[in-house]
């Protein structure tokens, strides 16, 4: 999430976010259920280094992804030069090299990578936006329970067993997935700022205390949750329908192509309880 965007911090932009993620983790599941389970692919021998062949691929993604940044720095810096070659003074309506030189992977608190350790060192800085979050912010994350609850719990629960041979495709799909669900769970961060920032005696309280099972409950709305879990339920089965011509024909939950339960049970048992994680984590930290 952008929220540093030249855009104030809002419970409004981050329920907005919150809801396109939605689509983001439908639309993922259901590139990844084309395909059967292909056991192979997490089996330690797939690949070297005594790694499966989907943590090779997801070290060796995010450590491109991370050097993605000084790829666009050399190519945007190259352009200004040429630039430069050609004209002393820039267009005064030009608005050609105000943009940042470099992006920046996992440079937001929530883009956390799964593997820090391999990422390389960044060569140069990267956009500086206003901060809007504890410094601490980075330092909270839970893609390893993400990483365990993806491949043990969930994935078994919408593709079929077999196996096609497509290991590649796969694991490049499983990688989509657990970057969409990290993403959705770690804005929990910013959802714990705005909601800090509007009741700060009611958290402070509990901060200094640090109260975390009182933290929980204060954090909880039950009538917000069941209607995310209604929305995501609706949206798989909307995204997710095999569209047929027979007027006389309908479609019903089996010829979706993820079942739409599951997606409710997703966010049910998963994904809001790990956001509703980083929120206790990130506000235990917001006084420090």
């Amino acid at each position: 999430m952008d929220a540093a965007g030249g855009e104030q911090l809002s419970l409004a932009a981050v329920r907005d976010a919150l809801v396109r993620l939605e689509d983001s983790v439908v639309f993922a599941l259901i590139e990844r259920a084309r395909h059967p389970r292909n056991a192979p692919a997490y089996a330690p021998a797939a690949a070297g280094g005594g790694h499966s062949l989907v943590e090779f691929f997801v070290r060796e993604a995010e450590a491109l992804n991370a050097k993605a940044s000084f790829f666009l720095f050399m190519r945007r810096l190259s352009k200004h030069l040429l630039k430069c070659l050609k004209m002393f003074l820039p267009k005064p309506n030009s608005t050609e090299g105000q943009r940042p030189l470099v992006a920046g992977h996992y440079q937001k608190p929530d883009d956390v990578p799964f593997f820090p350790q391999d990422l390389p060192s960044p060569l140069f800085p990267s956009k500086t936006s206003p901060k809007v979050l504890h410094p601490f912010a980075s330092l909270v994350t839970v893609n390893d329970a993400i990483w365990k609850m993806y491949f043990d719990e969930l994935l078994p629960l919408f593709t079929v067993d077999g196996d096609d041979g497509s290991y590649a495709q796969t694991v490049a799909l499983d990688f989509a997935c657990l970057q969409v669900l990290s993403q959705r769970i770690h804005i929990g961060k910013y959802v714990a700022e705005v909601k800090f920032k509007d009741a700060p005696q009611d958290y402070s309280r509990l901060i200094k205390a640090k109260d975390s099972n009182s933290l929980m409950d204060l954090l909880t709305f039950k009538a917000v949750e069941e209607k995310v879990k209604k929305r995501v339920e609706k949206k798989a089965r909307t995204f997710g329908q095999n569209v047929i011509l027979e007027d006389n024909a309908t479609a019903g939950d089996s010829e979706c192509k993820v079942d739409p339960k599951v997606l409710s049970k997703l966010y049910d048992q998963w994904v809001m309880p790990l956001t509703k994680d980083v929120e206790v984590e990130y506000l235990l930290r917001r006084l420090d």
